[in-house]
């Protein structure tokens, strides 16, 4: 079979999203980290379901009192009862697509916790069995290991990701370039792969390109620069633009780019997080933009909501949820229409 990972933009029937429990990844500061997942949620269910998952009845109940003091519709909520390790549902959550017949198809690739960053990791690795079991879709399972927050489609043949992560030998040692490229045009659709080179300092997740470039529409891309010259991200952020500028669509076109700022570091503890605009989620109506409590923020909004005219751009403060080294996109997974 033949298969295509539809865009980001294009019609959902839902969004996933797994309510935060690990206080690991959240050193000291968790308290803050549910309430911003109900915010994410909150917007979400004015424009489609969420699909929330839960590891047991005890914590279906906290959510649930958290969702209904923030006055949410729990019409627009389905409980899942798939138990999990972290919350990042976009890296180990399914990766859907779409057959030539247009049904859905969940693709499940490994999933070894950012190079084995963070023991354990079994429950998430196993989330997308656990989803197609429960959906009765059907199941793809690739061997390769694979993040969703480390690849960006453009739903018609063009994939980007970066050396730094899909290389790297804490996730598929045994395979090169070639052999990866082979996967992600089998599984994915992905005939035309763009490579960047890295990603920003404090990303765990080793260059993630959800930090750094997304599409917004099949022609066009968004990306992150650092206006500060001194800033250590500076020449990585100005060394992927020029290479953007240079790649082309799978039909040989040039993309039209667009660049956003980098917020004002964001340090806590000693240590710069990877906050970044890019970390956004496009759902049906609304478009969620994390934010950083910066003179930066309302500009992105307002160049976002120009670029986004028939979906709300709404900013959502991720300052405390950056915390755990994710944001928004990092925290949500799409669900095509069928």
């Amino acid at each position: 079979m033949s298969y295509r990972m539809p865009a980001e933009w294009e019609p959902h029937t839902g969004t996933w999203i797994a309510w935060p429990h690990n206080r690991d990844h959240w050193p000291g500061k968790f308290g803050p980290v549910p309430p911003v997942f109900v915010e994410i949620i909150a917007k979400l269910a004015e424009s489609e379901t969420v699909f929330l998952l839960v590891n047991d009845d005890v914590m279906e109940k906290d959510a649930r009192d958290l969702l209904e003091k923030r006055r949410i519709n729990l019409d627009q909520i389905q409980f899942f009862k798939i138990a999990t390790n972290t919350s990042w549902v976009r890296d180990y959550g399914p990766l859907f697509v779409k057959n030539e017949k247009g049904s859905i198809i969940v693709t499940d690739w490994l999933f070894n916790s950012w190079g084995n960053k963070y023991p354990p990791f079994d429950l998430d690795a196993i989330v997308p069995q656990r989803i197609s079991e429960q959906l009765r879709l059907p199941i793809e399972t690739v061997p390769m290991v694979l993040e969703g927050g480390s690849i960006e489609v453009n739903g018609k043949g063009t994939l980007l990701t970066t050396e730094q992560c899909l290389l790297h030998p804490n996730r598929n040692p045994q395979l090169n370039r070639t052999h990866i490229e082979t996967n992600l045009t089998e599984y994915l659709g992905a005939t035309n792969i763009l490579w960047l080179s890295e990603g920003i300092i404090g990303d765990d997740t080793d260059g993630h390109i959800d930090d750094l470039a997304r599409f917004i529409n099949p022609t066009t891309i968004v990306c992150a620069v650092a206006e500060n010259t001194d800033d250590p991200d500076y020449k990585v952020l100005q060394q992927n633009y020029h290479d953007l500028k240079s790649c082309r669509d799978q039909d040989g076109n040039q993309f039209k780019i667009i660049t956003l700022p980098m917020p004002d570091p964001v340090i806590y503890e000693g240590q710069r997080l990877p906050a970044s605009y890019m970390n956004f989620y496009i759902a049906n109506t609304v478009m969620l933009v994390p934010t950083f409590r910066c003179d930066k923020d309302q500009k992105v909004l307002r160049t976002l909501q120009k670029l986004f005219p028939t979906r709300a751009v709404i900013g959502i403060d991720c300052t405390d949820l950056i915390w755990g080294l994710g944001a928004i996109h990092c925290s949500t997974q799409q669900q095509p229409l069928l």
